[in-house]
């Protein structure tokens, strides 16, 4: 028997939801997986290390992983309207010399914070603090930190911390670029071989085509990973971040991941790319 693939993804709704088929046994002839849950700054330190053979990661990492890792085209988190906020405890605030917390370094929320803020703080923020994104608002509402970067479900809880939104970095990006934005990729080890990574796309297509066609089968799979969400949030979440780009990048798609890294390594931000390596 083929020992199991190591695969890891964050316990977020929209994972959990296109992964339960696959992670359930539910897709016909897979790949046995073994999962990990982990957020995404460990997820991208995961893939740095060459430690799993199937990863959620940001986009933002990809350039330092594609050698060992193949992108998949279909399975992560690409959309309109849901790019990352900018949250501070006083509407308008002024980032100049401030402390800023954010989910990773690694992040495309990071990297489209500082293409903003290039241009929007002109005086230059002052210290960036990495912290899981949960405890983000409320290092914001405490006074720990002056603002703070945030993701996924923050978009919708934002204002039960008191907070205000300086900022929306997807605003940005899509007026800037009309593109999509690149949040979270699927990777794959490379040594796995061409055929199996086609395998792989297909056995995650196949589990986001099953979340679709009976969305309750992995309901509670979703709300038992959600760090006590409420319901009617995580199917927010779900309805923003899951949406055709899971099903498949297509041309779109990959345009809006190599303006990404384009734009990222014009700033000096990250390891120029070639978009060849984006496909297998």
């Amino acid at each position: 028997m083929a020992e199991p693939l190591r695969i890891a993804y964050s316990p977020c709704p929209n994972d959990t939801f296109v992964f339960h088929a696959w992670s359930h046994g539910l897709v016909p002839g897979a790949d046995t997986p073994e999962v990990r849950f982990a957020d995404i700054d460990i997820t991208n330190g995961l893939a740095e290390r060459g430690e799993l053979d199937v990863l959620k990661i940001s986009y933002g990492q990809l350039p330092w992983v594609l050698d060992e890792y193949a992108l998949l085209p279909c399975g992560g988190a690409l959309g309109r309207g849901c790019g990352p906020l900018v949250l501070t405890r006083e509407a308008g605030a002024d980032l100049a010399g401030g402390t800023v917390a954010v989910p990773s370094e690694r992040s495309t929320a990071y990297l489209l914070f500082r293409l903003w803020a290039a241009k929007a703080v002109p005086g230059g923020f002052g210290k960036i603090v990495v912290m899981p994104f949960h405890e983000i608002m409320p290092a914001v509402r405490d006074g720990l930190v002056d603002a703070g970067l945030v993701i996924h479900e923050a978009r919708f809880t934002y204002r039960q911390y008191g907070l205000h939104s300086l900022a929306d970095m997807g605003e940005a990006w899509e007026a800037e670029t009309g593109l999509p934005i690149p949040l979270g990729a699927i990777v794959a080890r490379r040594s796995l071989g061409e055929e199996r990574l086609h395998r792989l796309a297909e056995t995650v297509r196949a589990s986001v085509a099953a979340a679709w066609d009976d969305p309750e089968a992995s309901r509670a799979y979703v709300l038992a990973h959600a760090q006590e969400m409420d319901p009617a949030v995580a199917d927010q979440h779900i309805a923003l971040y899951v949406n055709a780009f899971t099903a498949d990048l297509g041309a779109e798609g990959y345009a809006a991941v190599e303006t990404l890294l384009a734009r990222a390594a014009a700033e000096g931000l990250v390891p120029a790319v070639d978009p060849g390596a984006l496909r297998f």
